[in-house]
Formats: structure tokens, sequence, C-alpha cells
């Protein structure tokens, strides 16, 4: 089996929230006259986002795609406060939200990446993103400075299918002419990404950063330092 390709996901695997993601919605909640403690928008915000759709939009028009998104974050995060209605600002809390979490300073690389990412160009191989994510992501790594290492960066409301469905691993894989024995795919989620890549055909790798001790061999590594072993062993 010859590795050509690593493709990665994002948040979780490449990146993380500068500060928690509760953290954030509390402290800008807050200038619009709501306050809620951080833990309980944590555990709220986990709940309605376990249960929602799938961030994809199949055969939507491209010209209707970001307001497809804003629209879904929307009515998210409406579901994560409404155990706090009523919140009467919540519009202009909502616009504040989603352009926060659209900067690259809400967001920050994990220590490892851009190393793994330059070592992983040096050996010749395609570096790809495959995300369950929406269109902020590509300025995001662009302003984090890791944009530019990509051939290309999926996400998920602008294909038509989330992870783990198989088809946006199979999409990934036809745009640079690749079978899936030809890829890693690595990330956070078991079932988005350990699973859905798997059932793609690709060799899939978990990253666990704080229970990997507990995941067994070869499926797991604590750093994205050990890709590059991984890459040059295959």
């Amino acid at each position: 089996m010859t590795i050509k390709a690593v493709f990665f996901d994002a948040a979780g695997t490449l990146i993380e929230p500068v500060r928690r993601v509760g953290e954030s919605y509390a402290a800008i909640a807050a200038k619009y006259g709501k306050s809620v403690p951080p833990a309980e928008i944590a555990a709220r915000f986990r709940l309605c986002f376990d249960v929602a759709p799938r961030l994809a939009f199949p055969d939507a028009a491209a010209e209707s795609l970001a307001t497809l998104e804003r629209d879904w974050w929307r009515r998210l995060v409406a579901h994560v406060f409404e155990p706090w209605n009523p919140f009467q600002r919540f519009e202009e809390y909502f616009d504040e939200l989603f352009s926060y979490f659209a900067t690259p300073a809400a967001w920050q690389l994990y220590p490892e990446v851009t190393e793994t990412l330059l070592g992983l160009r040096r050996r010749g191989l395609i570096l790809g993103v495959i995300s369950n994510f929406d269109s902020r992501l590509v300025g995001i790594l662009a302003g984090l400075g890791a944009g530019r290492l990509f051939e290309e960066i999926v996400v998920s409301s602008r294909i038509g299918y989330a992870k783990p469905h198989p088809e946006i691993f199979r999409i990934a894989l036809s745009r640079h002419g690749l079978r899936p024995e030809n890829a890693i795919h690595v990330g956070d989620s078991p079932i988005n990404d350990l699973q859905g890549a798997r059932n793609a055909g690709l060799r899939a790798v978990l990253v666990a950063r704080e229970n990997g001790g507990r995941l067994p061999k070869p499926d797991r590594v604590t750093s994205l330092r050990d890709i590059l072993a991984m890459v040059e062993a295959s």
C-alpha cells in the first residue's frame, strides 16, 4: 500500500477554540443582557449539537449556501438557549457570535500542526481537509497560516455530504485521482472520522491527545507528529 495523501479533520484535530465554547457563548451573551453559566451552556451545546441534522445541503444552489450555513447555526444556537428564553436581543447576539467564530482570532492551531504538515509536504504527500464545518473554515485556516499547506479544504456544507457518510471521503479522493488505499484520514471522532473513513476504504487514525493510552494501536495517536512515522513505515 502506497500512501500518497493524508486528509485531516479540522476542529479537534488541527484547530481548537482559543476559549472553551461555553465561555465564548456566555461572554458574548452577557453583552446582550443574558447571563448564563458557561458550564451550563457547554452542556446544552453538546446536547443540541449531537441531535442536530448534519451540516450538509444536498442539491443546494451554490449561491444559497452561505444563507443555509448561517441559518443552520442560528437554529442550533436558538435551541441551545431555549431553557433561558426569552432572549430579547438574540438576533444581535447571534450576529456577533457567528462573526466571532469566523475569525482566526477565535481559534488556534494545536502546537504540532505546522511542523507535521510541513514534514508531510516535504515527503511529497498530498494534504487535504475533510470536515463537517462550513465555509468559514477556509478563512480560519488561512488566517492561522495553515490554509496554504493544503491542496483542498472539503467542508460538508458545500459538498452535500457529512461524515461519516462515505461519499464525502470518495469526493475528496476523486479530486486527486486517488484510490482509498492511497490515503490516510486523521480525526478525533470515533464515528465521523475513524468509522467513516474506514467505511470508505481509507486507512483511519484517531487522534486522542487526552485519552490515547486507552485506545488500541495502530488506530490511534496522541500527537499528529506520529503521522510522520506512520507514513514513513507504509
